[in-house]
């Protein structure tokens, strides 16, 4: 099990091996928005994972397909319906601030 910490509530959530990190921000009451309902269609999960990434899904060729189009991603770029836990190192996660009602 990983702890996943929400920036910049500084909210932590227990999260299992498996778990999305979009299930895992809407289940710590979290807002973000996610238009496609998580097929990597939209882009409007993307966030910033800034440290644990060995715990985590590698990226796959439609969510690097999805953040090609998007204006502003860097190497610590994910999608959260995307990425999943798949590893016990504690995670710490940025919410941008136009994608999560901020």
């Amino acid at each position: 099990m990983s702890t996943v910490t929400i920036m910049p509530s500084g909210k932590t959530v227990d999260a299992q091996e498996g778990m999305s990190l979009l299930e895992i921000i809407l289940a710590a009451g979290e807002s973000i928005m996610h238009k496609c309902g998580g097929n990597a269609e939209c882009g409007s999960c993307h966030l910033f994972v800034q440290s644990g990434r060995k715990s985590l899904s590698k990226i796959q060729a439609a969510e690097n397909a999805r953040l090609d189009t998007i204006v502003g991603i860097g190497s610590k770029s994910r999608l959260a319906c995307q990425t999943k836990i798949t590893g016990t190192e504690d995670i710490t996660i940025e919410l941008l601030g136009f994608a999560s009602g901020l």
